[in-house]
């Protein structure tokens, strides 16, 4: 690219570095794709009746994130992304916890004690630190969903005390 200095005469060159963020996400892009296709090159050879199995619409996708990490790179090398907030890591923190706490949880105290710890966590994270407030309503939701899922669809979800309460 030309530009020209603040008198308007001297050309120089401008040089511009590639979006480093932008190009990691297109490589995650590109190796997501390389796995869908992967795995649906193994799913192809599932015999159909027609020429639409269980691989066309993985297939599909996987040429749409291919397609999305070309697009990505041209953009970082093109330099048009905006300019990117300062990350937070706090908020990413609490979330993350919150889910690894439901992991743990899940098995050991059941699904609406589990899923109440991870609403008070995400809530946390969003803002909202008043732990004491937020974990009851989030285990009253949680139980909700679990007496939704497990008595009217018939869902197994994983009960905990709280639940057998009530079941």
């Amino acid at each position: 690219m030309v530009s020209f200095n603040e008198q308007g005469s001297y050309p120089s060159t401008e040089t511009r570095r590639p979006d480093w963020a932008a190009l990691a996400i297109a490589a995650f892009l590109a190796a997501l794709a390389g796995l869908i296709f992967w795995d649906t090159s193994r799913l192809a050879t599932i015999a159909s009746y027609s020429g639409i199995g269980p691989g066309t619409v993985p297939f599909v996708i996987a040429c749409g994130l291919l397609f999305l990490a070309a697009w990505t790179v041209f953009e970082a090398f093109r330099g048009d992304f905006p300019a990117r907030e300062r990350q937070e890591f706090g908020p990413v923190f609490w979330i993350v916890g919150g889910l690894a706490l439901q992991m743990l949880l899940l098995k050991t105290l059941g699904f609406s004690i589990a899923t109440g710890l991870l609403f008070a966590f995400a809530a946390a994270g969003f803002g909202k630190r008043k732990l004491w407030f937020t974990i009851p309503i989030g285990i009253a939701l949680s139980l909700g969903v679990w007496l939704i899922f497990s008595g009217l669809l018939q869902l197994s979800l994983p009960a905990g005390p709280l639940e057998r309460l009530f079941w």
